[in-house]
């Protein structure tokens, strides 16, 4: 017979596979474990204790540390020595809650005024210092 022929014999041998019965198993396995799982996923039964929480208090204001180009400083917009600013800042940590130190310096600050600047508030008491950065044009 030709290749392309329509004639076949029965006890041919069938040499592709049948997908059918397994398309039948995975969705009986799928309804089953759309059955099961929520019952598998039942919370525990606790009893929690109670406490009484009070209201956060108001957070003291942030205070405002700038360093300018010329390596002058600045707190909450006054111009201030290193010795007064050690002054401040230790008046300042004895508040509860301590404030948050921001930090802004210019572009052109020496890194080694800023960790003088950062180890004198950690000096002071202060453990809470923020960074102040202008956000990247490129960015929004």
């Amino acid at each position: 017979m030709a290749f392309g022929s329509l004639d076949r014999h029965d006890d041919d041998t069938m040499s592709e596979i049948n997908m059918t019965p397994l398309v039948d198993v995975m969705l009986v396995l799928l309804i089953i474990f759309m059955i099961t799982m929520p019952v598998l996923t039942q919370q525990v039964p606790l009893d929690l204790p109670h406490a009484n929480a009070t209201a956060r208090a108001k957070p003291a204001p942030a205070l405002s540390l700038s360093l300018d180009a010329m390596d002058q400083l600045w707190l909450d917009g006054r111009r201030v020595s290193s010795a007064e600013l050690g002054a401040q800042l230790r008046a300042a940590a004895t508040h509860q809650p301590q404030p948050e130190v921001h930090l802004a310096a210019d572009r052109n600050t020496r890194y080694e005024r800023i960790a003088q600047t950062m180890a004198l508030a950690q000096q002071a008491g202060l453990t809470h210092i923020a960074f102040v950065t202008q956000p990247d044009a490129a960015a929004k």
